[in-house]
């Protein structure tokens, strides 16, 4: 249970960070030369944040992980075909009920990866394929560099809210401030990952701190334009609602196929826990790369998917954990 009281611990942190950035950026918002400060640290952040994320990522555990390649293909398939697939699909449903502007945030979240921690975590909770999803989530996050703004570009130009022109500037942005870092993280693993090894908790901060950056200037952004006053509370409602239904449709899928398709017990919970999970702390950076700011439409249902997902997951985790004590498969 070490495991789970160490997510929780550090899940409440990241929590509590995030509604301090909410809050700081609704009553003292950043404005005028402030705010080119806190975006230019944002910036940075978010290049030291996929450069450390480059050099934690060991090629060896993909390799490793990827000799399972019907698991990794349906967390994939999950990740990078079923949201993009699904939530257009139910777009009739959704976005009368959160509006246009808050539905493209759920599609800007079927375009990005799975999460790694957490899903490594409530993975090895309920006693699933730990190897397998350590495997599944760095993959995802990994391709999500590439599959992500391909999706973004292919869903939002057919969308008749929203269209985002991928070009040449967006491919640099992405390239220098995602790409080009992970790469140089990659190039420089085999000198400092002893050294990142040895600092998780200095790591863990500048990750969620690179968060509370994206989220304060953004809250602070739609303070000073005056956005909260055109969101209304049913909207925020129904988007809580909304984001809990996904969850619920995509444990069903996940668990179900994975079933029907004869995975044993640890590889379902793997298929579970990496296949229905979306990625903060990649889509908020990433978000700046690709749309040149962040947008609260696109980042409010990012954050509370984020929410949801965590709640679930962690009852799910508990469930299995708890049945597979009682059976002694765990």
């Amino acid at each position: 249970m070490n495991t789970i009281k160490q997510l929780f611990s550090k899940a409440d942190r990241f929590t509590t960070g995030i509604i301090i950035s909410v809050i700081l950026g609704l009553v003292v918002p950043c404005s005028g030369s402030s705010a080119e400060v806190f975006e230019l640290l944002t910036h940075v952040a978010i290049i030291l944040l996929f450069y450390l994320y480059g050099v934690k990522l060991s090629r060896e555990s993909v390799i490793a992980g990827l000799l399972n390649w019907r698991l990794q293909s349906m967390v994939l398939l999950f990740t990078f075909v079923f949201f993009p697939v699904v939530i257009p699909l139910l777009q009739p449903v959704f976005e009368p009920l959160v509006g246009a502007a808050l539905y493209t945030g759920l599609v800007y979240v079927a375009c990005l990866p799975s999460t790694v921690q957490s899903s490594i975590a409530f993975t090895s909770v309920a006693g699933g394929n730990v190897p397998a999803a350590v495997c599944s989530a760095s993959v995802s996050s990994m391709l999500g560099v590439f599959l992500t703004p391909m999706l973004v570009g292919l869903l939002f130009s057919h969308s008749s809210r929203i269209g985002t022109d991928i070009g040449v500037d967006t491919i640099l942005k992405i390239c220098y401030q995602i790409l080009l870092p992970f790469l140089l993280g990659q190039l420089s693993r085999k000198w400092l990952k002893n050294w990142v090894q040895n600092h998780k908790q200095l790591i863990s901060w500048n990750d969620q701190t690179t968060i509370w950056l994206v989220v304060y200037t953004s809250f602070s952004g739609a303070t000073v334009c005056g956005y909260w006053g055109q969101l209304h509370a049913l909207q925020l409602g129904a988007l809580i609602l909304v984001c809990a239904v996904i969850l619920g449709i995509t444990f069903a899928a996940t668990y179900w196929s994975s079933t029907a398709l004869g995975f044993n017990r640890e590889d379902r919970i793997s298929i579970v826990f990496c296949g229905s999970k979306k990625s903060l702390a990649v889509g908020a950076p990433m978000m700046l790369a690709i749309f040149g700011t962040v947008d609260n439409n696109l980042l409010l249902p990012l954050m509370i998917f984020h929410q949801v997902q965590l709640m679930a997951c962690a009852q799910l985790a508990r469930i299995w954990h708890k049945s597979g004590a009682d059976t002694g498969v765990y």
